[in-house]
């Protein structure tokens, strides 16, 4: 059966900028062999701190207590016991030896010949069973070594092999492997060496370690590293969420992880890492289960013609339809559906038309926004025939003077323009407004309230809704506008307000 090693709380650790406390390790440690249920789990490196002795105390002690003790793994290096004795004392019973896994290591490192590398090896192994330690050993640079050296690996792994070795890693620590370049040396190491246990530990530098992940399967290797959300040097190392699918769905293989708490997991690991999950993360990103395309909702609402194996069900959420500028009516009933509100099919074609505007102004809308979108368009005057509008107009802003407005506004077919400064740009527009209502000899509303909102899940671009209250004669209403731009938000309830007013100036 195919094992899983995470190797976050150690080669993840590599990550730039981040840095795990010991509660931290703790609970992606609890998380990973509790939730994901994880074959292994590496979680530190040997003689780093003290920091790190207390982190790796903590997690074997869980896991005594808990029956993990032997899937709790930690790395550590050839210098005659003492990784050893520092791994032993936090009670910790599997050590990951790291070696040198091609000839340049070897002879650039650590400037010694292979055979004497190999009694090195050999020597601290003897040291770590006599501290009754499982050991397992990392080929540091294999990758490197199978393509510069191949003849130094096979002399390294014939003179281990015999060895009480548990699981021989085999790392691309640079890299620098293609998928075929790694189906051919695990492969080669497989037919080799059928006796003994292979782990393939991938890098992500050409954006290819699950494809290699997938190749060293097929060729018969029986273990896989893995890191939540790719943390790991450089580019990072194969994802965890990514393999998951990979097993589940292409190579239909047993395992013991559980897809349903993958979400949790990784949202967790990007809390508490600070390194933040791309939106189009395979599986855990925020957009990977959301259509944009209004045909894609139209396909999903006949026949589910653009669902594939991916159900967002199985990683604990639920399929979701953008709104934007590619929305169509199928996009807006989906989200419809989901609030529970019910719309004739003329006004979903007027909400559709009024999201596709707004999408052409912002980046993105949720489902939060959807009730002021329908509130904008159906409850605040767009029903009226309107007969003042909005020619153009310009706010200038500069530092040291007051906001100035130039607007040009359309009454009864019949254009009208002024300019005015205010105390901001809003305040500039209305004085210039209220500068040509003036002229007309029209008595005008008073603003009494001013209230401006972001919808709820709202980002830097999200819709703005101003609501502005008014008394005008004996009348008290309110008019809503609502734009990515707070200030046009604003404009557009004040066009609303203008035009629920102008029929109480024909009838004087």
């Amino acid at each position: 059966m195919l094992e899983i090693l995470d190797t976050t709380l150690r080669d993840g650790e590599q990550t730039a900028g981040v840095s795990f406390n010991a509660n931290e390790k703790l609970t992606i440690a609890k998380l990973l062999l509790n939730d994901i249920r994880v074959d292994r789990i590496e979680v530190a490196s040997a003689r780093v701190s003290s920091g790190e002795l207390d982190a790796l105390k903590n997690i074997c002690s869980w896991a005594s207590a808990n029956g993990y003790i032997n899937k709790v793994e930690t790395l550590g290096f050839i210098d005659d016991g003492v990784s050893i004795n520092w791994i032993a004392s936090a009670g910790c019973k599997v050590l990951n030896l790291l070696s040198k896994g091609s000839l340049k290591h070897v002879q650039g490192q650590l400037h010694k010949t292979p055979e004497q590398h190999i009694d090195d090896i050999k020597r601290n192994i003897a040291l770590a069973k006599e501290r009754d330690l499982t050991v397992n050993i990392y080929l540091e640079d294999w990758s490197n070594g199978m393509l510069h050296s191949p003849d130094y690996v096979f002399q390294l792994v014939d003179a281990l092999r015999h060895e009480p070795i548990a699981h021989f890693m085999l790392p691309d620590t640079l890299g620098v492997l293609s998928p075929d370049k790694t189906f051919e040396f695990c492969q080669t190491m497989v037919k080799r060496y059928p006796e003994l246990k292979f782990d393939f530990h991938a890098h992500n530098d050409y954006d290819m370690a699950v494809a290699n992940v997938y190749s060293a399967i097929k060729a018969g290797i029986t273990g896989i590293h893995t890191t939540v959300n790719g943390l790991g040097e450089r580019a990072g190392n194969t994802p965890l969420a990514s393999v998951i699918g990979l097993l589940n769905d292409h190579l239909h293989i047993p395992n013991s992880l559980r897809e349903i708490r993958l979400t949790h997991l990784c949202r967790m690991v990007e809390s508490i890492s600070g390194i933040r999950i791309p939106d189009n993360k395979p599986l855990v990103g925020d957009s990977v289960f959301t259509q944009c395309a209004g045909i894609h909702a139209d396909g999903d609402n006949k026949d589910n013609l653009y669902f594939n194996q991916l159900l967002p069900e199985r990683f604990g959420r639920v399929r979701k339809y953008a709104l934007g500028k590619t929305s169509g009516k199928a996009s807006i009933a989906k989200n419809l559906e989901e609030l529970g509100i019910h719309l004739t099919p003329e006004q979903i074609k007027r909400v559709t038309q009024r999201v596709i505007e707004l999408g052409d102004k912002k980046e993105s809308m949720t489902t939060e926004d959807l009730p002021f979108i329908i509130a904008d368009v159906l409850k605040s005057g767009e029903d009226r025939h309107n007969n003042v509008h909005i020619v153009n107009y310009s706010l200038t802003l500069t530092r040291g003077l007051k906001p100035v407005a130039t607007i040009r506004i359309s009454i009864h077919g019949k254009e009208y323009e002024d300019t005015s400064a205010g105390d901001g740009q809003y305040d500039a527009f209305m004085k210039s407004l209220w500068k040509i209502y003036e002229k007309l000899g029209r008595e005008h509303p008073v603003l009494i309230d001013y209230n401006v909102s972001i919808p709820p899940g709202g980002k830097t671009d999200a819709l703005v809704e101003a609501v502005i209250a008014w008394q005008f004669r004996d009348q008290h209403f309110k008019t809503r506008g609502l734009d990515a731009d707070q200030t046009e938000a604003a404009i557009k309830a004040t066009l609303k307000m203008l035009n629920i007013v102008e029929p109480e100036y024909k009838t004087e």
